[in-house]
């Protein structure tokens, strides 16, 4: 079960059109029974409210802006500017420390660092769920669950009702196993690589990342919720527990190239590479 999928690994966009509809017909009806709850039904998109984990009270706190420098987001007036961590958070490792000490040094000497789905990188588990801008979409049947991000075409697979593989060797989304709990999707993931990051600040992880999503619908299905689990030893002193939502829109996947070749980096900045593949995957 377990993926070794990168951004090569995709469906086409008629079977993920078609698996949209099967999914919406199969489990509207359910849904309206009180059963599991259907992310999909009339064509439901997701699109992410900001691109930051939203703290969890009690829980310690994820990787903020660094408040001695000022952080610009796109389209609210002004020069937009790079995320720079702030690297005194009190749950981060030295490990994790040092990884974003190298970032934020990179920016700060002028580097511009894009965010890993602007580059065209696989985001990983849990940084998918921080795609910005694009929806993702649900397909749901008795036996899986598929999230697809819009944006780059990254796929996610989840194994409904089974245990987790014995041996799961790392991959870009590693291996997801899920259950409903009422009205939640509940979304285990382990066997995750170390190529991605935790956040859009680069928090790093360790192969020994543990991710729980629980996933529900609140204010009458407008918005969907994740609270999520974050465990790395390598990374947090303790566990991290984050929210994040998304608004629902109307519309169908659309089929969309993320780049070709280096039509993101026009200027020609020092900026991290698209991926490439040295040879084809088939």
């Amino acid at each position: 079960m377990s993926e070794q999928l990168g951004k090569s690994s995709s469906i086409s966009l008629a079977a993920i059109l078609a698996g949209v509809l099967y999914a919406g017909a199969a489990y509207s009806p359910v849904a309206a029974q009180g059963g599991p709850p259907d992310f999909s039904a009339n064509n439901a998109g997701w699109v992410s409210i900001g691109t930051e984990w939203a703290a969890v009270p009690e829980s310690p706190p994820p990787v903020k802006q660094d408040p001695a420098h000022r952080y610009v987001p796109n389209n609210v007036g002004g020069q937009p500017t790079f995320r720079i961590a702030d690297i005194n958070n009190p749950n981060l490792t030295q490990f994790a420390k040092a990884s974003l000490k190298r970032s934020n040094d990179e920016v700060l000497a002028g580097k511009p660092m894009w965010s890993r789905s602007a580059r065209c990188w696989a985001t990983g588990v849990p940084g998918f769920l921080l795609t910005p801008a694009q929806p993702m979409f649900f397909i749901q049947t008795p036996q899986h669950v598929r999230i697809l991000a819009q944006h780059d075409g990254d796929v996610r697979r989840v194994y409904m009702n089974v245990p987790h593989s014995a041996n799961v060797k790392p991959s870009w989304y590693g291996e997801s196993v899920g259950h409903y709990e009422g009205g939640t999707l509940v979304i285990d993931t382990i066997g995750l690589n170390d190529k991605t990051f935790v956040d859009n600040f680069r928090t790093p992880h360790s192969e020994k990342l543990h991710v729980v999503e629980r996933y529900r619908l609140i204010e009458d299905g407008k918005r969907l919720e994740a609270q999520v689990t974050i465990e790395d030893p390598a990374t947090f002193i303790k566990p991290l527990q984050v929210l994040h939502r998304w608004r629902r829109v109307e519309a169908q996947i659309a089929e969309w190239r993320c780049a070709a070749g280096e039509a993101n980096n026009p200027f020609e900045y020092d900026a991290e590479p698209v991926p490439t593949a040295a040879k084809p995957d088939f």
